[in-house]
């Protein structure tokens, strides 16, 4: 038990530092390169934020444990609005200005439709996979093309440019990329190696053990990354991490699963935890989208509602294990 523990924290501890320094390497080669800032910012470091769960999907699903794998997307998805923006929040009112923001947060409501519908059936198959894939290249093909066109207009690309790392040397992020990709798929696989341990010794089901302790763990990333745009008044990045990391998560990384290892779907996570998933996006895109540029979107209190319901969503995940 001990061990699985030690395991389980060796692997987070790293996963979110081999994150945070592959982020940094490939953001810096991109600017290097002569990459736009807003286009780092929405494929590179949308990206980026979410390789922990990208690879601990990819870990579960080889390993044998598929719910694991959408139980950590469906989970970081709930943690990312109602935990991060929450403790965000109480840092702060947060107002959106952005855009590329005010298209991007439909598009992530429309992507967690469409995997609702992919789930329902308690199946899961690669066709599917392959669906969500193909949608996922179209949005972003679609942002992408609207923010370039749009930059110099967007306070997105401003915020973005300033977050982007400055005068590191090419061979400097080469480096950092390859210490990022290499101790990521070693420290996701310790990392679920000890949360399955832990769930076999405490009897929790693989879909728990995903949308708890593995999803708060990977969205560690957006944490730090929302706190530090609020402190630097930088609202709409810090949204924008959190609705980049969503997006990706349920059209890329939910593919995961059902490309390696397609076939049933555990019950609750096609129920229970989906409308968990659309009730806090739906949440996040009327609080955003009904305020408009000149008004706050997220005020202190809807950071302490936002916190208060992911509280009771996890009592409701362990009350029945107990």
């Amino acid at each position: 038990m001990l061990f699985n523990i030690f395991l389980l924290l060796a692997g987070l501890l790293f996963l979110v530092w081999s994150a945070d320094k592959f982020i940094y390497g490939s953001s810096a080669l991109a600017r290097n390169l002569g990459l736009p800032p807003l286009l780092i910012g929405l494929t590179i470091v949308a990206m980026g934020s979410s390789a922990p769960e990208m690879f601990v999907a990819a870990t579960a699903s080889l390993s044998g444990h598929p719910d694991t794998a959408i139980g950590n997307v469906l989970g970081s998805n709930v943690a990312n609005i109602s935990l991060i923006l929450g403790i965000t929040a109480l840092f702060g009112a947060i107002r959106v200005s952005s855009q590329t923001l005010f298209r991007e947060i439909p598009l992530m409501l429309v992507a967690t439709l469409v995997a609702g519908y992919c789930l329902h059936d308690q199946q899961f198959n690669r066709a599917e996979a392959i669906g969500l894939l193909v949608l996922f290249i179209g949005f972003m093909g679609y942002l992408i093309g609207h923010a370039i066109a749009n930059r110099s207009k967007d306070r997105l690309a401003d915020e973005t440019e300033h977050d982007i790392p400055h005068d590191v040397a090419t061979w400097q992020a080469l480096f950092w990329i390859i210490v990022g990709i290499t101790l990521l798929p070693l420290s996701a696989n310790w990392m679920v190696a000890g949360a399955v341990g832990i769930a076999q010794y405490f009897g929790l089901s693989d879909l728990v053990i995903g949308l708890t302790i593995i999803a708060v763990g990977t969205s560690l990333p957006e944490l730090a990354a929302c706190i530090m745009g609020i402190l630097r008044r930088e609202d709409d990045l810090a949204i924008g991490n959190i609705v980049g990391s969503n997006l990706f998560n349920i059209l890329a990384v939910l593919a995961i699963p059902g490309l390696i290892a397609p076939g049933a779907v555990d019950a609750a996570a096609a129920s229970r935890d989906f409308y968990m998933v659309l009730a806090t996006s739906t949440a996040l895109a009327v609080l955003v989208l009904l305020s408009g540029r000149k008004h706050k979107s997220l005020k202190r209190w809807h950071g302490v509602a936002l916190l208060l319901a992911f509280i009771c969503y996890q009592v409701s995940l362990f009350e029945p294990q107990l």
